[in-house]
């Protein structure tokens, strides 16, 4: 063994491993830093460190054969050992150098396989420190606005402000808040105004390790907050050494407005926009609305306040009140000014794509604006979503559902994501993963109401017992109190075609067990503050005394719903839920062509091949409808073809069972075949 040594010792050989082993290292070191600059993909990293390796062993061999002089690189002489000896030291050489490579790399790759830096960041709420708790929309506005710009870094991973708005500015458990987060930075911000004089203080933590990374305090004058927005979002990229496009850089740096008075309207109008998507008020969507014009009205040429007050102002109308075709195309107009004035604002494209989602149903042009919101904004979590929600009315279920968890993980603590999650479930019949999906939305919220509605919706489908499905909400007795009436319940939600969306929640859960006097007085005793809501009641008494069978009643209550309905009905044209309470008046009347043929009218306008996800429930209205006005055939036909397709959330073989809905054609052989049939379960095949 000592001759092997030497020998190794007279041809340098150690030099040269020793020489090796330093250069691979600082490629090694260079590399980590300048691939992920580069955006260079992860194999091709690995690549240049496995051919390091490999390259080891051949180095010693070159070293073995050859020496390098003064004259220049030249054959090793040999020794006098015997030719056998020599084989053997060469064997043992490349042996070791193998052992060595092979060592190294069982070392080094699987870090370099996790050498990804971990760029994910919450921004907390900034707590306000100011005396007048009035100006609290002003520490919010401030964070939001830094949440937005980061938002725009492909190379962040961003959490939406929905779900950092559940946390307190300055939590004891900050690593807990990052876990549930999926974070490993958060930051944290306080915000002082005084006048003219704003301070703000902002602090980046390693969540993870419990150290500050970075942290800064500004003094400025009011109408330099703006700027102050713009470093502290570019110093936090650099923080988190994320790679900036050009593009990037420039959102980062950019002012939406130069007028501060205008853009003080603006935080207080985006203030009152999160109220009014959290209570559905109607008063603090008014609100929002006064203060985006507001901010208009001083810099006409603020495109994210002419996006944002568009966007208020379909969120009422999908929500609260339907907009008049002349309303919506003011909506548009407001629209087309904000991106004439900045064509990649991610505001106004979503905008767009709300426009075209909530105000005329047209899903291809909606999802081509929420993808273009995604390419300006990777981390928008409501763009994000609502792919999902266009994907599930195509009946592109999968890609819906994996567009919602990829939402979820951008806002993991917003309770509608689950809560729809759990809707796409219920309609694909797979009941258990509904289920669990609205129990994960109401452990996030236990006030959910919507998700409330949909346990109960759920466990009523799968089992057909309302005393199982009312014993879902044991546990969130809050939230029982909280449940409006109106077409909000889980086939409100799906569409408003049938007579449950008509009746409204939860009172039809009262008349599933035929208590048909509690599901009226619940109806009766409904707030009802608009007009819209005056006509549901109306109709909604309707159809209870048909349902009951009492036919004098549901005639006298019919006449008094008919005028105020067909005027309705002509002010707009288009309204499918106005079709339908007037289908059920006419029902009540003995008019029972005219029912027939505006019900199909409904079913038509949102056909299933139009809306994947709305259509069933007006297939469903309309097949009521037949049952009861004297086409028991085409009813159970409509019924067949409802149980083979996707649409567990109005159409189970358990609800069948159970609604009274169905009681002219329950003792029908082909009804009952029905009931013993199969039903489609998850997507069509």
């Amino acid at each position: 063994m000592s001759g092997f040594f030497e020998e190794v010792q007279r041809r340098k050989v150690y030099r040269v491993a020793a020489a090796y082993i330093i250069a691979a290292g600082f490629i090694i070191q260079i590399g980590s830093a300048v691939f992920p600059a580069w955006e260079l993909p992860n194999w091709a990293f690995r690549l240049v460190v496995v051919l390091l390796l490999m390259g080891f062993p051949i180095a010693l061999i070159l070293a073995w054969a050859y020496d390098v002089t003064p004259q220049g690189i030249r054959a090793t002489p040999a020794p006098t050992t015997p030719g056998s000896h020599r084989r053997r030291n060469l064997i043992m050489l490349i042996a070791i150098g193998v052992i060595i490579s092979a060592g190294a790399g069982f070392f080094l790759l699987p870090r370099v396989s996790a050498r990804k830096i971990d760029k994910s960041i919450a921004v907390l709420p900034f707590q306000n420190l100011t005396d007048e708790k009035a100006n609290a929309y002003f520490a919010e506005g401030i964070q939001n606005e830094i949440l937005t710009k980061l938002a725009t870094v492909r190379d962040l991973k961003v959490i939406s402000r929905t779900s950092t708005a559940k946390y307190q500015s300055k939590p004891d458990n900050l690593k807990t808040v990052a876990q549930e987060l999926g974070v490993s930075t958060i930051l944290e911000g306080t915000v002082q105004r005084a006048g003219d004089k704003v301070r703000v203080n902002v602090q980046l933590i390693d969540a993870r390790a419990d150290t500050h990374l970075w942290a800064n305090s500004y003094d400025r004058d009011f109408k330099d907050v703006l700027a102050v927005e713009s470093e502290v979002a570019a110093q936090i990229a650099d923080a988190l050494k994320a790679n900036l496009s050009p593009s990037e850089s420039h959102v980062l740096a950019a002012a939406r407005t130069e007028n501060t008075e205008a853009y003080d309207f603006f935080l207080r109008g985006q203030y009152e926009f999160h109220q009014a998507e959290s209570s559905l008020a109607a008063d603090a969507y008014d609100r929002a609305d006064a203060f985006y014009r507001q901010a208009l009205a001083r810099d006409p040429d603020f495109a994210e306040a002419a996006a944002e007050l568009a966007r208020n102002r379909l969120s009422r109308h999908w929500f609260i009140s339907p907009l008049a075709p002349a309303e919506l195309e003011e909506v548009k107009s407001l629209i087309d000014r904000a991106l004439a004035l900045a064509p990649n604002s991610p505001e106004a494209h979503f905008a767009l794509g709300l426009f075209f989602y909530w105000g005329h149903r047209q899903y291809e042009n909606a999802l081509a604006e929420f993808n273009r919101t995604l390419e300006l904004q990777p981390n928008n979590a409501d763009a994000r979503a609502f792919c999902a929600w266009v994907y599930r009315r195509r009946g592109e279920w999968e890609r819906s559902l994996a567009d919602s968890q990829r939402a979820e993980e951008l806002n993991p603590r917003d309770a509608s994501i689950p809560t729809n999650i759990g809707v796409t479930c219920n309609v694909l019949r797979l009941w258990k993963d509904a289920e669990r999906a609205e129990l994960r939305a109401l452990a996030i919220d236990p006030h959910n109401t919507q998700a409330a509605m949909f346990l109960v919706g759920t466990r009523l489908t799968t089992t057909g017992d309302v005393a199982s499905a009312r014993r879902a909400l044991d546990d969130f007795p809050e939230v029982i109190k909280a449940i409006p009436g109106g077409a909000g319940g889980p086939r409100g939600a799906t569409g408003a075609g049938d007579v449950s969306a008509v009746i409204g929640w939860p009172a039809y859960l009262d008349v599933t067990e035929r208590r048909f006097t509690d599901a009226f007085q619940a109806v009766e005793k409904r707030v009802v503050n608009d007009d819209r809501a005056h006509l549901q009641q109306l109709a909604g008494r309707v159809a209870i005394r048909v349902l009951a069978g009492e036919p004098e009643a549901a005639k006298s209550m019919g006449e008094e719903a008919l005028p105020l309905l067909e005027a309705r009905f002509r002010e707009r044209p288009d309204d499918t839920f106005a079709m339908a309470e007037l289908s059920w008046v006419y029902l009540a009347l003995g008019r029972n062509a005219d029912a027939l043929h505006l019900s199909r009218q409904a079913a038509d306008t949102i056909s299933i091949e139009k809306d994947a996800l709305a259509g069933p429930s007006f297939q469903i209205g309309l097949a009521q409808i037949e049952a009861r006005a004297g086409a028991p055939e085409d009813a159970i036909k409509r019924l067949r073809r409802l149980l083979s397709i996707p649409g567990g959330g109005i159409a189970s073989i358990a609800g069948l069972k159970i609604d009274p809905v169905w009681d002219p054609i329950r003792n029908r052989p082909d009804f009952q075949q029905l009931l013993s049939g199969p039903e489609q379960i998850g997507p069509n095949k």
